[in-house]
């Protein structure tokens, strides 16, 4: 279906050393994309862009407005401008309730998982709009439409992510950039790392399907997504939760 479709396009995907990101580094690189894995594992992005046909693997800090400049530089010197974004970096914080978290705690989930993806929306959309051409799939959560027990910090971050891609589809609406975002119920991959058993179990008790998604049912909506396939959706979620979703 896909064929070449990215072939002379150049991607950045955060997050990209592993889980979602990787999975979705992979499937544009597999159809002809250029790739650029930023990512705070520097040694780790490296050894997976080794294993695409044409990447690079940056470290890089995406709550640091001075790294996201920095490796959109490196990203364009190695690779050429960026067409495609994926923004797929993001941590869960600790299951805690919400008089249970720290301030400290509650900051560097909103820093990574929202101000992160802000500034490298805002670090690539610039060169797509003077192009005429881009897309930029943010990944949010259903967390983000629901709300999950014990996961304050985390759902409200990727609600953040949902408006905010809401608000940046309707700016660059005429502009040829396509901005939308990607819902997933749970996905088992090394984020269930920083989870309690016990909200794992709950997560995968609200999905009707009765599994968890796989990163690569997820790489293959981003993929449409990021795709001249996608002409007319704009500022829009796409789910992908096994029926867990209700609006």
């Amino acid at each position: 279906m896909y064929g070449d479709m990215f072939k002379g396009k150049v991607a950045v995907v955060t997050g990209g050393a592993r889980g979602i990101g990787l999975a979705c580094a992979q499937s544009l690189g597999s159809l002809g994309a250029s790739v650029a894995l930023w990512d705070r594992d520097a040694a780790m992005a490296a050894e997976a862009a080794a294993g695409l046909p044409h990447a690079a693997g940056i470290g890089m800090d995406v709550t640091s407005d001075a790294d996201v400049t920095r490796a959109l530089a490196a990203t364009e010197k190695a690779l050429g401008p960026v067409d495609i974004l994926v923004a797929s970096a993001g941590i869960t914080g600790p299951n805690k309730t919400v008089v249970d978290y720290t301030v400290e705690e509650w900051k560097q989930v909103i820093d990574v998982n929202l101000v992160g993806l802000f500034l490298c929306n805002r670090a690539v959309a610039p060169g797509m709009v003077a192009r005429k051409w881009g897309r930029i799939v943010n990944i949010a959560s259903i967390a983000g439409k629901e709300g999950n027990p014990n996961a304050s910090a985390y759902s409200a971050s990727k609600a953040g992510v949902i408006g905010f891609t809401k608000s940046l589809g309707k700016e660059l609406a005429t502009s040829g950039v396509l901005v939308n975002c990607v819902c997933p119920a749970a996905i088992r991959t090394d984020i269930f790392k920083q989870m309690t058993e016990q909200h794992i179990a709950f997560m995968l008790s609200k999905i009707p399907m009765g599994r968890f998604a796989t990163v690569e049912e997820a790489a293959a909506m981003v993929t449409w997504l990021a795709s001249p396939l996608c002409s007319f959706n704009n500022g829009a979620v796409f789910d992908l939760s096994g029926g867990r979703a209700t609006y």
